[in-house]
């Protein structure tokens, strides 16, 4: 079934709807920089190959990608975080505003912006080598006051969890969003979820889930591990992402699954991203749960056929 079909939206109706949408982003933010050139020696100082670099590519990563599929898929998104007061703040604000995305970057100068570099050849990845820093606690609470002050501008908020220190406060983030009345989804990072009582959804992927829940052995059983948790952490819904076997949402009133639509997998990398920044403009644009999750699921399918922390178009996805 085509995915207009299931929204029950024809693309013009669907379009006007995403322009409309409001998403408050807020994580961990990151540049992702990407060498891409050719190895075809090894190098005579060690036994590690000689990459040759021919090209440079920097990309927003991390929440900073989630806003980007909002504003791709023709949302309106903010993005608020913590970063550097560095070269690749600045790049990262320069990649953002580009795509439209309104920015709000609290700069501490006692730490740098987390990069990621990923040197490629022969459209492998050869090495990848990650700059991070974790924020101090005084900009986490200047960053919390900013976000009690706009959250009421937006219908829903996202909070984006790479682990990087950003989401220091998401409990008192989550209690202040439902205060104003607006849905909180969180793709969660660790082993600890009670931080995340209270949220509307949680996206965690099939590892992630299973590092929190245990092992299932059949799908009864793992709809008794998810509903078990959704129930403990006071939560709407519990979205798996399960790779090639699509993604489930778990909810008091049912189960509803939606099986994998990506044609070819290249890149898993940022499919997160993309899941969580699509569910979270579509319910900020009235769509139910389910038929959000119909979005979610064919972007997903989409990203996941292209290189690195990649964005799914609004004509791409309308034509699913």
């Amino acid at each position: 079934m085509h995915v207009l079909d299931k929204v029950k939206l024809n693309a013009v109706q669907l379009a006007e709807r995403l322009a409309r949408a409001r998403v408050l982003v807020v994580g961990d933010v990151m540049l992702d920089r990407y060498w891409f050139g050719d190895a075809t020696r090894i190098s005579p100082e060690a036994p590690v190959p000689v990459a040759k670099i021919e090209r440079m590519e920097e990309r927003a990563g991390g929440a900073a990608n989630v806003a980007r599929n909002i504003a791709s898929l023709g949302g309106q998104a903010t993005i608020l975080s913590v970063t550097g007061d560095d070269e690749a703040a600045t790049a990262l604000e320069r990649l953002l505003e580009a795509d439209g995305i309104a920015t709000s970057f609290r700069r501490d100068p006692d730490i740098s912006t987390t990069i990621k570099l990923r040197v490629i050849a022969r459209q492998q990845q050869l090495i990848r080598l990650d700059f991070e820093d974790a924020p101090s606690h005084e900009v986490l609470a200047d960053k919390l006051d900013e976000y009690a002050a706009i959250v009421h501008a937006h219908d829903v908020v996202i909070l984006s969890d790479y682990g990087k220190g950003g989401l220091t406060h998401v409990a008192r983030m989550i209690e202040l969003a439902r205060g104003a009345g607006k849905p909180v989804l969180i793709d969660p990072k660790g082993d600890d979820y009670t931080k995340y009582a209270g949220a509307t959804l949680l996206t965690p992927n099939r590892s992630e889930f299973r590092q929190v829940a245990g092992r299932w052995k059949d799908e009864a059983d793992l709809n008794a591990r998810a509903e078990s948790l959704r129930a403990e952490l006071n939560l709407d819904a519990l979205l798996v992402t399960r790779s090639e076997e699509g993604m489930t949402l778990f909810r008091a009133d049912g189960v509803v699954h939606e099986p994998t639509q990506a044609r070819e997998v290249y890149d898993v990398s940022g499919a997160g991203d993309t899941v969580i920044g699509t569910l979270g403009l579509a319910l900020a644009a009235g769509l139910a749960l389910p038929q959000a999750m119909s979005l979610a699921n064919a972007a997903a399918g989409i990203v996941v056929g292209k290189l690195g922390t990649a964005v799914c178009s609004q004509a791409e996805l309308f034509a699913v």
